[in-house]
């Protein structure tokens, strides 16, 4: 009887283990989003600059400094997204999710991508609610400015969680959240000063 529940207990831990290690690198058999080449599905928003270098996306604010966006052309509910950026210069930028895009007025939730100390991870809805959700203080040391970072999105319903390089940074219930689907979108702050990098960006849709 004790080798019968030993076995059990092991077959457990090592179901438990595999599906551990399939969500966390579940985005391997996703869709690229960028094809390193050009913006071939994606929409400009704005005057400030989109462009490609060396095979990476590549935001920069332009002589206007105001907001600007790079959306996709598709429309996207329950997915998850895997996204490596690099803030090269003042990095605040973000990832929206179930946007809407009119002028460089967007409906949506952002999960924001900023310099250290501003709540990379946290969730803030535009031209509604603010933030929803901030990450622990603690949590900011997971932020490498300057170097490369992978922010990992999973909206699945009404609920949204991030990760920044592996650590959970945030998770959100919301039915506004819940009830929208749209673009998703890559944003460029105002005030100027902003240069981000990214690449990597693959999504799975659930």
């Amino acid at each position: 009887m004790n080798a019968y529940l030993n076995l059990l207990l092991s077959i457990l831990i090592l179901s438990s283990v595999i599906s551990c290690a399939v969500s966390q690198n579940s985005t391997i058999n996703g869709k690229h989003l960028f094809n390193g080449k050009d913006l071939t599905g994606w929409e400009i928003y704005g005057t400030e600059k989109w462009f490609v270098d060396q095979g990476e996306l590549v935001c920069e604010s332009g002589p206007d400094k105001g907001y600007g966006y790079l959306a996709t052309d598709q429309i996207f509910k329950n997915f998850e997204l895997s996204v490596d950026f690099k803030q090269s210069a003042n990095g605040n930028s973000g990832i929206f999710i179930r946007s809407s895009i009119e002028g460089t007025k967007i409906t949506g939730w952002q999960a924001e991508v900023a310099p250290p100390g501003s709540n990379t991870g946290g969730i803030y809805e535009s031209y509604g609610r603010g933030w929803l959700i901030k990450p622990n203080p603690e949590l900011d040391r997971h932020l490498k400015m300057g170097e490369w970072n992978t922010m990992r999105i999973l909206a699945k319903g009404n609920t949204v969680t991030t990760w920044l390089n592996g650590h959970q940074m945030i998770t959100i219930t919301d039915e506004k959240i819940g009830a929208a689907k749209g673009q998703i979108a890559l944003q460029i702050h105002d005030g100027g000063g902003i240069k981000v990098r990214w690449k990597n960006l693959i999504i799975t849709e659930l």
